[in-house]
């Protein structure tokens, strides 16, 4: 079901520092800060030949990051994404094999404009597992 690997995401207490270090000491290709309301949190992405890496800044004190930066301060991994053909279909077959997908309702639309669901981290190992719809 799942496809390539589309992001890793980090959350960072400092995005201009965060920033600057990609940009700066590891040269990569950073694009432009991007405000995402329905998930309150402001999104870097940076361009790596075979995937992308997300920095998540909290937008906002209410923000599910501020929450992960008070209990990780430096930041940290906060989660992994996969591609999907069919975000409904791979919803489907989740549930049914007793994964709990996080919210309720139809999935929101992410950063890269695409149908996204999260799966819950204990049903994972402990890892947060975000789904794109490519």
């Amino acid at each position: 079901m799942i496809g390539r690997l589309n992001h890793v995401a980090i959350a960072v207490p400092d995005l201009a520092a965060a920033i600057a270090q990609y940009s700066g000491a590891l040269g990569a290709n950073v694009g432009a800060p991007q405000d995402e309301p329905d998930h309150g949190v402001t999104v870097v992405f940076i361009e790596l030949p075979n995937t992308k890496i997300e920095l998540l800044y909290p937008l906002g004190e209410n923000s599910p990051i501020r929450g992960f930066l008070d209990k990780n301060p430096a930041g940290g991994i906060h989660h992994i994404c996969y591609e999907v053909d069919d975000i409904a279909a791979a919803r489907k077959q989740l549930t049914a094999s007793g994964a709990r997908v996080l919210g309720d309702g139809p999935p929101k639309i992410g950063a890269h404009g695409k149908p996204v669901i999260f799966l819950h981290p204990k049903d994972f190992n402990g890892c947060l597992i975000e789904l794109e719809e490519v």
